[in-house]
């Protein structure tokens, strides 16, 4: 599997004009990061099919083309961003909880605890019944059948995974029930007149998604990483949060690139005519709650063709958005483990104890063909009309890089340090200090990819579009 390959189906999937795939070019080859996977090619792809759509916008709005380059070590600098992030030539803060990360079972079975979220570690120590002490917890998993605890926790709301090789993964119900669905869908939902992309905005400059507005509802990985996709070919990205939701800061600094940031408390009524009246003028609704959620608040994707026709509404989730498992809560590494990639991993490599993927791949990868998925129905959009909904998940993408087959010695190739890819970041001032962090990873030769705004603290702006007349 090479990465133009890759991209290939993609492009055909997404209905996308076939000449294009002859203005791409990809440079390097896996293994690019210690693993079996091809990791690089995953990055490569998914990076590359989002800039092809932007040119692809580009050209349909001015019809201008370009030519399009992405190397793999710079996709892969992007699928790390997060762990190479830094604020004022020094660390981000910590992302991930002590508790979170593998432990042993009775019996010798191993299983992923989640526990980034306060409410997620709290959770799980009350179900284990101990104090918040890895080696306490530990101790306490050490007496529990792994099978059941992963029941147990996924029933009370809770994160983990148990380690499951991928032969177990395909004998789950879940497995069965995304393993006929296609990698992404793009479905119809709603009659609209065509719409130009951008639109007669003033905000319509001379870059691929000027004049396009997003409503991000996403947090912590894919979600935001496909807002910030959008954001970074020029569309105008709003992230809404809910008040009491918890972010964990390190990602929305990486995450929030391009974005403003508002408060909308969706429980109360006045929030959600807000979000409404930010809806009844949005291109894009891009939202990574669980399946139904946000439809019990009045904003499914039906709601939103009626609220505004033409929408184009993106729903990022981790197990798939049907199946026994659609509500159960999930992670990129949890869902490495649920499918048999931590296994694959472990088994090649030989180690003590489950070894996940050298990035947050599902993460990123999802997170880019979200924004690619979203560009191609303002494609279709512009083309023959229609409200739209795209649909992506953490384990489809998961069950597509397991496709391209492994590496037997992937595993050996050297890790890459900071040092390593200074000339792949760039820096920002922004509110939270001065931000180094992963440049966007494609190369284009008419419409760059930049961000037109550094990061701000959640909240920062009011729930609103920016002010006619305003620069983007």
């Amino acid at each position: 599997m090479t990465p133009l390959v890759a991209l290939d189906h993609l492009w055909s999937l997404a209905r996308c004009a076939p000449d294009m795939l002859e203005d791409i070019h990809f440079e390097g080859a896996d293994p690019g990061l210690p693993s079996i996977y091809r990791v690089g090619t995953l990055a490569s792809a998914t990076i590359g099919a989002s800039a092809l759509a932007a040119a692809a916008c580009e050209r349909v709005r001015r019809g201008r083309t370009q030519r399009v380059e992405v190397s793999m070590r710079r996709a892969l600098v992007a699928f790390r961003s997060e762990r190479y992030l830094r604020i004022d030539d020094g660390p981000a803060p910590e992302l991930r909880d002590p508790l979170t990360g593998f432990f042993e079972t009775r019996g010798g079975r191993w299983i992923q605890l989640h526990a980034n979220f306060a409410h997620h570690r709290d959770g799980i120590l009350r179900v284990l019944g101990c104090e918040n002490d890895r080696g306490r917890v530990a101790e306490a998993i050490l007496g529990w059948d792994g099978a059941e605890l992963d029941r147990t926790l996924a029933d009370a709301g809770l994160c983990a995974a148990l380690i499951r090789s991928p032969d177990e993964w395909a004998r789950e119900p879940q497995a069965a029930a995304i393993a006929g669905l296609p990698l992404f869908e793009i479905e119809r939902i709603g009659d609209a007149p065509p719409m130009p992309i951008g639109g007669d905005s003033p905000l319509a400059t001379d870059r691929p998604l000027s004049g396009t507005r997003v409503l991000d509802l996403s947090r912590i990985i894919a979600g935001p990483v496909a807002g910030r996709t959008l954001a970074q070919h020029g569309a105008e990205v709003l992230l809404i949060n809910g008040p009491h939701l918890p972010n964990i800061a390190p990602l929305v600094i990486d995450n929030g690139r391009g974005k403003r940031s508002a408060l909308l408390d969706l429980r109360e009524a006045q929030g959600r005519d807000a979000l409404r009246s930010l809806a009844a003028d949005a291109d894009v609704f891009l939202q990574s709650y669980r399946p139904g959620a946000l439809a019990a608040h009045g904003f499914g994707p039906e709601d939103l063709a009626r609220m505004k026709p033409g929408i184009v509404y993106v729903s990022v989730c981790a197990y798939g958005h049907t199946g026994p498992w659609a509500q159960r809560r999930g992670f990129d590494s949890l869902v490495q483990s649920a499918s048999g990639i931590a296994w694959t991993e472990q088994a090649a490599a030989r180690t003590a104890m489950p070894k996940p993927l050298p990035c947050q791949a599902l993460d990123h990868a999802t997170g880019y063909l979200a924004a690619f998925g979203a560009m191609a129905a303002l494609l279709r959009r512009a083309n023959e009309g229609g409200s739209w909904h795209v649909r992506v998940s953490l384990a489809q993408t998961g069950r597509w890089l397991q496709s391209f087959g492994t590496l037997d010695d992937g595993w050996r190739a050297p890790d890459v340090g900071f040092d390593d890819v200074r000339d792949a970041l760039q820096t920002m001032d922004s509110p939270f200090g001065r931000v180094l962090a992963a440049a966007p990873a494609e190369s284009m030769s008419e419409t760059a990819p930049r961000f037109d705004r550094p990061p701000v603290p959640i909240g920062t702006d009011g729930p609103r579009w920016l002010a006619q007349g305003l620069s983007a």
